[in-house]
C-alpha cells in the first residue's frame, strides 16, 4: 500500500517542484531539490528528491517488517530516471521532438515502475550483504550528482536547457 500511496506523493511532489525555483525567485538553495530549467538532467530530479524523501518517511514506519528496504529504494530511485532518459531519448528520436503531454505521461510512468520495483524487492528474501553495500553506494553517488550537477553541470546534452542553451541555474 505504501508504494502505490508514493505514486500519488511523488508524482504530485515532482510536478510542484518543477516550479518551485521560479516561485522562489530563483532562490539558489532550492536549486538542489527543483528544477531550475527545462534540461532532461532537471527534470530527473523532479522524481529523485520526491521518491527519496517519501522513502525517508517510509522507512520510518516498515524498517522492522522488511530487510531489503534500502535496496529495493536504490534500485526504484533508479528506475525511475533510468527510465525517463531511455524513453524520452527513445521517443524523441523517432518523432524528431518532444511532446508535453508524452512527457508528462513519461514521468508519471517512471514513478509508477521505479515504485512498483521498489516493491517487488521488497518483499523478497533478503538480499547478500555485498547487493546492500552496492545499494547504498549508488544511492550515496545518486544523492551526490542530483545534488551537485545544478550547481556545476557537465556541458553534455542531458544537462542543456533545451529552450535557453545554458547549463544548471546560470542565466
Amino acid at each position: 500500500m505504501w508504494e502505490l500511496g508514493g505514486i500519488v506523493i511523488i508524482f504530485l511532489s515532482g510536478s510542484v517542484l518543477h516550479f518551485l525555483f521560479a516561485w522562489l525567485g530563483r532562490w539558489p538553495p532550492a536549486a538542489l531539490i527543483s528544477a531550475v530549467n527545462e534540461s532532461v538532467w532537471e527534470h530527473l530530479k523532479l522524481a529523485f528528491w520526491p521518491g527519496l524523501i517519501f522513502g525517508l518517511i517510509e522507512f520510518l514506519f516498515l524498517r522492522a517488517k522488511t530487510k531489503n528496504f534500502w535496496v529495493a529504494k536504490t534500485y526504484g530511485l533508479f528506475t525511475m530516471p533510468f527510465f525517463i532518459v531511455v524513453v524520452f531519448y527513445g521517443y524523441t528520436a523517432l518523432t524528431g521532438s518532444h511532446i508535453l503531454w508524452l512527457d508528462i505521461a513519461l514521468f508519471g510512468l517512471a514513478v509508477i515502475a521505479g515504485q512498483m520495483i521498489s516493491f517487488a524487492l521488497m518483499v523478497r528474501q533478503p538480499f547478500h550483504p555485498k547487493a546492500r553495500i552496492v545499494a547504498r553506494v549508488i544511492l550515496v553517488l545518486m544523492i551526490v550528482v542530483f545534488s551537485l550537477f545544478s550547481y556545476v553541470p557537465p556541458r553534455w546534452p542531458l544537462f542543456r536547457d533545451s529552450s535557453t542553451g545554458q547549463y544548471g541555474i546560470l542565466k
